[in-house]
C-alpha cells in the first residue's frame, strides 16, 4: 500500500510539473549534450568547465569542475561515466538529478565525484535562471546584502612588508585581511642546511612547530601595534600543527582579536576542536579539505567552529552549499567559502550568488584574475573596494568562449614536490 501511495504521489508530481510548463507556455526540457572544457586559460591554471546543452535552442548552462591536482581524472569521469547518464534527463529537476548522480557510482564523497556534481549543479541552476529570466540569487530567495565583502591576502618576507601590504589593502577599501609571513607555514621554517639534521638527509626548508608557535603571535602583535584594531585580521595555519600545538597556538592568538584562524588542524584531528573551544575564544574556520557531511556536520551542530571554509566546487555545488548555509544559520556558524588560489571565475560567481542570498554569510575569499581570463569568461565578477560584484544577468551571469579555452589546453602535471609536501628537520612529511 505504501509503495502504491509513493508511486501515485510521484506520478502526480510529474504531472503537475508538466502542467506547470504547459501553463507557462514552455515545453519540457531535456539535456541533449554534455561538453567538457579543460583549459589552462593561458596561464598555469588547471580548470575544467562543464557545458550542459538542452533541447531549447541556445539554452545551456555552465559549471565548474576544477581540480588543480586531478583535472584529467575529472575530465574522464564526466565523459565516460556521467555524461551518458545525464543525456535525455530533465535539467529542471536539480535536486533529483543531483541525488541520482551522487548514488549512480554507489560510492560517495570522493573529491572527483564532488567536482562533477558541483559542475552539474551549477550548470542546472544557470539553465533554470536563464529560463526564468532571473539571476540565481533571486531563485535562492533574493538578496540579503548589496554586495559581497571580501578578505584580501597580505604576505611578506618580514613583519614590515606584511604591515605594508595590509595597509595597501586597507587603502583599497578592504576591512578584512589575511596575514601570512613567507607563505603557508612561514615563520616556522628553519632555513635550508641549518639546524641539526640527519647525515645525508633532507636539506631543504624544515618546518618546526615550536618556532611557528613562537613567531606568528609576535607577527600579529606587531601588526596590531602598527595598525591598531580597525583591520579585521585572519591567518591560515594550513593544518601544519599537531593537536596539542594547535591548542597552544589558538590560546596565544587570542589577544590579537582575530576575525578567524583558518585550518588549525588536519581533517583527521577535528575532534580536537572541542578542546580548543574549551580554552580560548579565538574564532576558528575549517573545511578547505572537507568532502563529506560527516566532517562538517558535527563541527557546525556542536558549535565547535565559527566559520565553515568549504569550496563550493568541492562539496557538490550550489545545492549542497545552500544546505550547509542553512545548517550554519541554525547553530550560529558563518560561511567563508574557500575560493582563492587555483579557483576559477565560474566557481567564484556560484559562491557570489550564494553569498548574496544567505543569512549565515560571514566573509568571502578574494581572488582576482588577469584580463585574458575575463576575455575567455565574460561575466567574471568584479572586485571593487573590498567587495565582489556580479552583473545581475539571468542565471549565473557568466559565459565561456570555447575557442579561447581550447586553444589553451591543460598543462602536464609538474614533477617533484610542491607546497603540499612540507617536511620537518628529520625529513618526515608535515601534512597539509
Amino acid at each position: 500500500m505504501m509503495l502504491r501511495r509513493d508511486f501515485a504521489k510521484a506520478a502526480l508530481l510529474i504531472a503537475a510539473e508538466r502542467c506547470l510548463h504547459a501553463a507557462r507556455g514552455l515545453p519540457e526540457l531535456k539535456i541533449t549534450d554534455v561538453k567538457v572544457i579543460p583549459t589552462s586559460a593561458g596561464h598555469n591554471y588547471s580548470w575544467v568547465f562543464l557545458k550542459i546543452l538542452t533541447s531549447e535552442p541556445g539554452l545551456y548552462g555552465i559549471g565548474s569542475a576544477s581540480n588543480i591536482n586531478e583535472a584529467p581524472a575529472v575530465v574522464t569521469a564526466i565523459k565516460e561515466q556521467y555524461a551518458p547518464f545525464w543525456i535525455g534527463k530533465s535539467p529542471d529537476r536539480i535536486e533529483d538529478l543531483w541525488q541520482s548522480s551522487n548514488v549512480r557510482t554507489y560510492w560517495r564523497n570522493s573529491t572527483i565525484q564532488n567536482n562533477v556534481l558541483s559542475a552539474l549543479d551549477m550548470a542546472l541552476w544557470d539553465i533554470k535562471g536563464k529560463r526564468a529570466g532571473m539571476p540565481v540569487y533571486d531563485l535562492l530567495g533574493g538578496k540579503v546584502r548589496d554586495a559581497v565583502p571580501l578578505y584580501a591576502h597580505a604576505d611578506g618576507r618580514d613583519r614590515d612588508q606584511v604591515v605594508e601590504n595590509i595597509s595597501r589593502y586597507m587603502e583599497e577599501g578592504y576591512r578584512h585581511v589575511r596575514a601570512q609571513m613567507g607563505g603557508y607555514g612561514g615563520g616556522g621554517f628553519i632555513p635550508p642546511g641549518k639546524g641539526s639534521r640527519p647525515a645525508n638527509g633532507f636539506d631543504g626548508p624544515a618546518f618546526d612547530e615550536d618556532l611557528y608557535i613562537e613567531e606568528i603571535p609576535k607577527l600579529f602583535e606587531y601588526i596590531r601595534t602598527r595598525l591598531g584594531k580597525e583591520v579585521k585580521l585572519l591567518h591560515d595555519v594550513h593544518e601544519h600543527l599537531t593537536p596539542t600545538g594547535a591548542v597552544e597556538f589558538a590560546k596565544r592568538m587570542e589577544p590579537y582579536r582575530m576575525f578567524f584562524v583558518e585550518d588549525i588542524l588536519p581533517p583527521e584531528q577535528i575532534d580536537w576542536f572541542r578542546r580548543i573551544k574549551e580554552v580560548t575564544t579565538t574564532p576558528m574556520a575549517m573545511g578547505e579539505l572537507f568532502t563529506s557531511p560527516r566532517e562538517y556536520v558535527p563541527l557546525i551542530s556542536g558549535r565547535l567552529i565559527d566559520f565553515i571554509r568549504c569550496r563550493v566546487s568541492q562539496i557538490g555545488g550550489i545545492t549542497a552549499a545552500k544546505k550547509i548555509a542553512i545548517l550554519c544559520e541554525e547553530f550560529g556558524v558563518r560561511t567563508a567559502w574557500q575560493e582563492g588560489g587555483d579557483n576559477d571565475p565560474v566557481n567564484q560567481i556560484a559562491a557570489y550568488h550564494l553569498d548574496l542570498s544567505i543569512s549565515s554569510f560571514g566573509i568571502q575569499e578574494e581572488n582576482h584574475f588577469p584580463p585574458a581570463v575575463h576575455e575567455m569568461l565574460p561575466g567574471t565578477a568584479e572586485l571593487r573596494g573590498g567587495y565582489l560584484y556580479g552583473n545581475g544577468d539571468a542565471g549565473l551571469g557568466i559565459d565561456i568562449k570555447e575557442d579561447i579555452a581550447l586553444k589553451n589546453p591543460l598543462q602536464p602535471v609538474r614533477p617533484g614536490d610542491s607546497w603540499t609536501t612540507v617536511r620537518g628537520m628529520d625529513g618526515s612529511l608535515v601534512k597539509p
